[in-house]
């Protein structure tokens, strides 16, 4: 019964993507091809809307078909025009749908920085673009040394993205460890954390450094599932007893902004060790809430 429950829960997800999709990429077509200014925002609204009632609706299938307890903590003022960088550890393709039931419309429309590959994705790729979500290039760093310019592109990239942000309510989503976290991989990076991988500051200093005072805050989320990190099949299989929320609102740190993170090693050197002293707390967090 397992596998049929989550043969069936993906076939409802897939039901909702493909009633969604086509009247997103309509709009984005039209935003695309009319780019006045009364007409984008017009767009934006509608595709805002749409991206919503998509989330919604997946958000409502989890709860009437698993059995799944969500526990949000939210430590916040939040506001569905506001303009957010939002942090989260991340542990499993469940973090999204997890914060996207969390947040959906309580902030703006999460966006995130995916990989390019990504857009390649059937039908999801398509709506991503469509959503303005950026697509980022991952470089090795034996490419970098040879093509030192490349890390250039990648910085390029976050201010051409953040540039079309600094106009509509936005949340920046930043998975700020760059990467899931597996035990593995704490093994291999020696992380001082005991249920985190190291945080990378360099995202984050690019967002804050594009966009600046035009954001109004940082959403600090944790997310911890108790019995351990789950896979979308599991979700679905109704094999997650519990995922437990914690969001906190953070003020933006004045002498964060307006460095140069790339060139200034004392900004940079600030920037990490303000990003540490948050991992710090948030690995405390997480023990105290899967002892909770």
């Amino acid at each position: 019964m397992s596998w049929l429950r989550t043969a069936f829960g993906a076939l409802l997800f897939t039901t909702n993507t493909l009633i969604h999709v086509p009247p997103l990429l309509l709009v984005a077509v039209v935003k695309a091809i009319l780019p006045l200014r009364p007409i984008r925002r017009v767009c934006d609204w509608l595709l805002t809307a749409i991206a919503a009632s998509w989330i919604g609706v997946n958000t409502t299938m989890l709860r009437w078909f698993t059995q799944t307890r969500f526990v949000f903590d939210i430590e916040a003022q939040l506001r569905p025009d506001g303009h957010y960088l939002v942090m989260a550890n991340h542990q499993t393709w469940v973090d999204i749908p997890v914060l996207q039931a969390a947040l959906n419309r309580r902030v703006p429309l999460l966006r995130f920085f995916l990989k390019s590959q990504l857009f390649w994705v059937p039908l999801l790729g398509l709506a991503w673009w469509a959503l303005d979500f950026p697509f980022m290039k991952r470089y090795s760093r034996q490419q970098l040394e040879k093509r030192p310019e490349l890390a250039g592109r990648d910085i390029a990239a976050t201010r051409r993205a953040c540039a079309k942000f600094m106009h509509i309510p936005v949340s920046v989503m930043n998975f700020v460890e760059g990467t899931r976290f597996t035990p593995a991989k704490h093994e291999q990076q020696v992380s001082p954390f005991a249920n985190l991988l190291k945080p990378k500051a360099g995202g984050i200093a690019f967002v804050l450094d594009a966009m600046g005072r035009a954001l109004h805050s940082i959403l600090d989320v944790t997310i911890v599932y108790p019995d351990g990190r789950p896979t979308m099949a599991d979700l679905f299989g109704n094999r997650v007893r519990e995922v437990r929320v914690n969001i906190r609102e953070r003020a933006i740190p004045a002498e964060l902004l307006g460095g140069d993170y790339q060139n200034d090693p004392v900004f940079r050197e600030r920037v990490q060790s303000w990003l540490n002293g948050l991992w710090v707390e948030k690995d405390e967090l997480i023990t105290q809430l899967r002892a909770a």
